[in-house]
């Protein structure tokens, strides 16, 4: 069948912040009162899941946001965006021209919040740790491309790579790289519960309720030494169970800001009947959501059977049913938000077709209706997502081509399960460690990938991911990226579904919203204030 293409426009840049509705007056009262954050991330601490805030193990928005706060990193990404700039280091550069040996100085009088010098040698201790300990639920594969890590003082680290990569000081921005104490962490085994011993700008001191955090107080890191400008002295995240119970604590008062997740209908709702006293910010994001398939299970293991999938399943009603104008169709793992994005699976699939889908199970031999269950997280993406879960399902069903099933697990339960590779199909979502294309792919699709996927193909891995890492200008790796979308699109290892927005909703006194969720879904508290905002 002969495809249309689709083309949207890929934007270099990312908007600036919108001021989607307000009530109320803008100017703060500059109190250095306690600024009270809610958001519906759940942090446990379970036997499968162990150590919520260990750099070694954490890879998840929520666990990463308490990190960000609490763990100084060698290279942060700055305020608005573009390259990484020096926090815990003075400086960074790579010292050859293969992009191969990344050395790093330290900033002079760096300290543990709780006492004691930062040298190379802690910074060191803190990157092999996490390598060490290869934990599978963790975001190690940021780090496996590292060869030896040398230090020639106590003030200078040298990172060796295995093959060239110029995205390596956008991975020195994540908390996978966070500096940690070593006289609080093992160097062969993970911390478990919910303390962090670190030099952010933050301490954090958690309250917990059996084996969940209610409370997490973030109080100002006298010793910190990096250019973040704090603008707040305190600050309070508050975990609900639910969006709405989140809602209502901040029409009471109970909170000051409502950050992830809100729901599509509350920010429907604040936008065309804004409140009193409560202002909704429109962010850009770079979330995107995708269905991932086990390749190794019999069900799916032809691809035919994905492609088939990949041909029934409508983004648009998803988008517009379930999500309104908080989303959109993606139709690649790179969003259009981000250069070398191409729409791959428009291009190759159209519209949803259930005659194409039909005759690709024919050909392949495929009996129908092919079962399997769509698995998804209750509590971790937010409500909508078991409503876009059951809208799935009735595409798939309505075709007769397939008989699928939903089930939903909270996230202290869906990660390990996922990671141990129970689910046959299952709804994923992802915001990027760093805003690189080569973020939205190879924690997919490369060797020790994020997923734990069985999915391999060799010249992805083994060729263009390497290759496109070796562009140091990261436009020229754009070719790659194509080829690679055009893979994705032909395996359906992964499928992608929409890309959204983020709303904040903050009582019009709070200074600094705007700022304090960046588009790649990171929560920085130091922004918020009760002043004017700078």
């Amino acid at each position: 069948m002969k495809r249309k293409s689709l083309v949207l426009p890929v934007v270099a840049g990312l908007l600036a912040p919108v001021l989607a509705a307000c009530g109320g007056s803008d100017s703060g009262s500059g109190s250095g009162d306690v600024i009270v954050v809610g958001t519906t991330d759940q942090f446990t601490a379970t036997k499968e899941s162990p150590a919520p805030f260990d750099p070694a193990f954490a890879y998840d928005t929520g666990s990463w946001n308490v990190l960000r706060q609490s763990l100084q990193t060698l290279m942060a990404i700055p305020r608005g965006g573009g390259a990484p700039v020096p926090e815990a280091a003075s400086n960074c550069r790579f010292s050859d021209n293969q992009n191969e040996s990344y050395r790093c100085e330290l900033r002079e009088g760096l300290k543990f919040a709780g006492g004691g010098e930062i040298t190379s040698q802690d910074v060191k201790f803190s990157v092999e740790r996490v390598i060490d300990i290869n934990s599978d639920a963790g975001a190690v594969g940021l780090l496996k491309n590292i060869d030896t890590i040398e230090t020639p003082s106590d003030a200078e680290v040298i990172f060796h790579l295995k093959t060239p990569d110029a995205t390596f000081p956008y991975k020195l921005s994540t908390p996978v790289a966070g500096i940690v104490n070593p006289d609080s962490y093992d160097g062969k085994k993970l911390r478990d519960g919910f303390d962090v011993d670190g030099s952010g700008p933050y301490n954090v001191k958690s309250e917990v309720d059996g084996d969940r955090i209610v409370k997490a107080t973030f109080t100002k890191n006298t010793s910190y030494k990096g250019d973040l400008e704090l603008r707040n002295d305190k600050v309070e995240l508050r975990s609900y169970p639910d969006a709405d119970a989140m809602g209502k604590a901040l029409d009471s008062g109970e909170i000051d800001v409502m950050a992830r997740t809100m729901s599509p209908g509350q920010i429907e709702d604040m936008s065309a009947k804004p409140k009193d006293g409560i202002e909704l910010t429109e962010m850009p994001g770079l979330e995107i959501r995708y269905l991932a398939f086990d390749t190794d299970e019999p069900v799916v293991k032809d691809k035919a059977v994905r492609q088939a999938v990949a041909s029934l399943v409508d983004r648009g009603q998803i988008a517009s049913e379930v999500y309104g104008s908080t989303a959109e169709p993606l139709y690649s793992l790179i969003p259009s938000t981000i250069t070398a994005h191409t729409n791959s699976f428009f291009n190759k699939y159209g519209e949803p077709d259930r005659a194409e889908a039909a005759r690709l199970l024919d050909e392949a031999g495929v009996d129908t209706p092919v079962k399997f269950t769509l698995n998804y997280t209750t509590d971790h993406y937010g409500e909508a997502t078991a409503k876009e879960f059951e809208t799935l399902k009735k595409q798939l069903n309505s075709s007769g081509l397939f008989q699928v099933d939903t089930k939903g697990t909270e996230w202290s339960k869906f990660r390990p399960a996922q990671t141990r590779g129970d689910y046959t199909v299952y709804g994923m979502g992802w915001f990027p460690d760093f805003p690189d294309p080569d973020n939205y792919v190879a924690p997919f699709l490369d060797e020790d990938n994020f997923l734990n996927a069985p999915y391999a193909n060799k010249k992805v891995s083994g060729q263009l991911i390497p290759q496109s890492r070796g562009e140091a200008e990261r436009s020229a790796a754009a070719k790659d990226f194509a080829q690679i979308q055009d893979i994705v699109a032909e395996d359906v290892p992964v499928l992608p579904l929409w890309q959204g927005k983020q709303y904040v909703a903050a009582a019009d006194e709070i200074s600094g919203v705007e700022w304090a969720l960046n588009p790649s879904g990171e929560l920085l508290l130091w922004e918020l204030g009760t002043g004017s905002a700078v």
